[in-house]
């Protein structure tokens, strides 16, 4: 009886090399290139008004770029946020340049009627999906597509030590379907330490009763040391968070926080807050991971969604044939349609 056997694919050896070649310095290279072109990082944060949503991306990236909505004086009115603003800013760190967009979104829930109040932040967020696959999309496209993507969306809650209300329910889950959600309670200072994990372990349960997937998400590709990070992020999640700008002297050093008559909260100290670990997590190790994951997941997500669209609504082979290209921008729909 006879076999045949199966042609297979030749298995890559690795060969030593006599001498030196120089394709090691590749990453010398790229890390050039991506040095002189800088890095773009788009940020949102969502919540109610009221819970220092300003003052808490100041204080993670140590500038001023976003003015606070806080009252100045008790006298006067509150301040709020009423559309959907944009600040940017390039901020430079050890050669380092970062094209930072802060998206600030008006308070939801703050109204009598808060029916479909998230619709507006969905839609912005699909909307720059769409922009940015319409310039894909073009017969000469730019060589470097400006990228107003979302990448990472703070989620602010309301420090009130029993639960996640309804509303944050809904808008959690609309939200979580088109960025990475990253949950904060806000203030976490009005909190007892007891109060604050018994609390985080309420917000834990009902995510997962409901279903919520949060970043960081779990993947066959991470190896152990990225799968034992982001088990330690997880269980962190939501970070209990205080922000200020205001330096205050503790020790003879002077520290980011606040001086209340019961003593002082140093924003950068892991016995009172989690602040280092956030600022860590969204800019020593997960940065770039934010950034890949919005294209690699929510933006592919929506761009077969929309070529599905373009598919199912082009003309039948009986009618005059239409150029992909010519009717890209035309036949892409709309955020607001999808």
């Amino acid at each position: 009886m006879s076999t045949t056997s199966t042609p297979t694919s030749p298995t890559p050896e690795q060969t030593l090399l006599n001498g030196y070649v120089g394709f090691d310095t590749i990453t010398q290279q790229i890390e050039k290139k991506m040095l002189k072109r800088g890095f773009q990082f788009n940020v949102m944060v969502v919540g109610q008004s009221g819970l220092g949503k300003s003052t808490l991306v100041n204080t993670i990236f140590a500038s001023h770029l976003i003015e606070s909505k806080g009252r100045l004086n008790a006298d006067e009115p509150p301040r709020q946020t009423t559309d959907i603003e944009t600040v940017s800013h390039t901020i430079v760190e050890n050669g380092v340049r970062l094209r930072l967009n802060i998206v600030d979104t008006p308070g939801y829930g703050d109204q009598v009627n808060n029916e479909n109040c998230w619709e507006p932040i969905i839609k912005y967020i699909k909307d720059q999906h769409s922009a940015y696959l319409r310039k894909e999309l073009t017969a000469q496209r730019d060589r470097f597509i400006t990228d107003s993507r979302i990448h990472c969306c703070l989620f602010f809650i309301t420090p009130s030590g029993h639960s996640l209300k309804a509303i944050d329910i809904v808008v959690l889950k609309k939200l979580c379907e088109v960025v990475n959600v990253v949950p904060v309670i806000a203030k976490s200072d009005s909190l007892t330490l007891e109060e604050r994990e018994a609390f985080r372990n309420r917000i834990k349960s009902e995510l997962t009763f409901h279903g919520i997937k949060l970043y960081p998400y779990e993947s066959e590709e991470d190896d152990e040391q990225e799968m034992a990070l982001n088990e330690t992020i997880r269980e962190l999640i939501p970070f209990a968070i205080v922000g200020s700008e205001r330096n205050i002297v503790v020790d003879g050093k002077a520290v980011r926080g606040r001086k209340t008559r019961w003593g002082v909260i140093n924003v950068e100290d892991e016995n009172h807050c989690e602040f280092s670990h956030l600022r860590n997590f969204l800019t020593r190790t997960h940065l770039q991971d934010l950034i890949e994951t919005t294209a690699q997941i929510h933006y592919e997500t929506f761009r077969a969604k929309q070529l599905q669209a373009i598919k199912e609504s082009a003309a039948p082979p009986s009618q005059t044939p239409v150029s992909p290209m010519g009717a890209s921008d035309a036949m892409v729909p709309t955020a607001a349609s999808s």
